[in-house]
C-alpha cells in the first residue's frame, strides 16, 4: 500500500514509489529480524534458502524494472491489488 501512497499522495512516479517502498521495508525487516533473531525465533536454513530466490528476483526486477512503461506497471499493480481483495473477500 505504500507505492500507491507515494504515487497518490506525494506525486512520486512508480519506479521511484518502488524503491522508495523497498528502501523502508529493507529497514524494517532488519529491526524486526534484529527483535526475531534476540529470541532465537528464526528458522536460519529456511530464510538463507528463501533469502536466495528473494535476492536474485528483487535484483533481476529492479534492474529490468526501467523496461516497462510505467502504465503498465501500475495497471498491473491495479490487478494484482484487485485479485487480492478478492482472494481476502472469500
Amino acid at each position: 500500500m505504500k507505492v500507491p501512497g507515494f504515487v497518490l499522495l506525494l506525486n512520486f512516479d512508480h519506479y521511484r514509489a518502488a524503491a522508495t517502498s523497498v528502501a523502508t521495508i529493507v529497514l524494517s525487516a532488519a529491526a524486526a529480524l534484529y527483535a526475531f533473531s534476540g529470541e532465537g525465533s528464526v528458522q536460519w536454513n529456511s530464510a538463507g534458502l528463501i533469502f536466495v530466490g528473494a535476492a536474485v528476483g528483487a535484483w533481476l526486477g529492479a534492474r529490468y524494472m526501467d523496461r516497462v512503461p510505467e502504465h503498465i506497471l501500475a495497471s498491473t499493480f491495479a490487478v494484482v491489488m484487485a485479485v487480492a481483495a478478492v482472494r481476502m473477500w472469500f
